[in-house]
């Protein structure tokens, strides 16, 4: 039997919403052992000049809980 927990995060990238997912989930992997699921949760990106300069991705990271 097994406990698990999720955790929110919000990546960015410069690139995509699918880069920002990744940066996210790399970033997460960085001091979370345990992850086995991603949801995405919201998208939006930040604008200037009419041109989008930054695309932001929430997400929902859920790993294991260790004995």
């Amino acid at each position: 039997m097994a406990v698990a927990r999720v955790t929110e995060v919000i990546g960015s990238s410069d690139k995509s919403w699918d880069d920002a997912v990744q940066e996210a989930l790399d970033r997460a992997n960085k001091t979370i052992r345990g992850l086995t699921g991603i949801e995405v949760t919201k998208m939006n990106a930040r604008i200037d000049d009419g041109e989008i300069t930054e695309y932001r991705s929430h997400v929902r990271i859920t790993f294991i809980l260790e004995d």
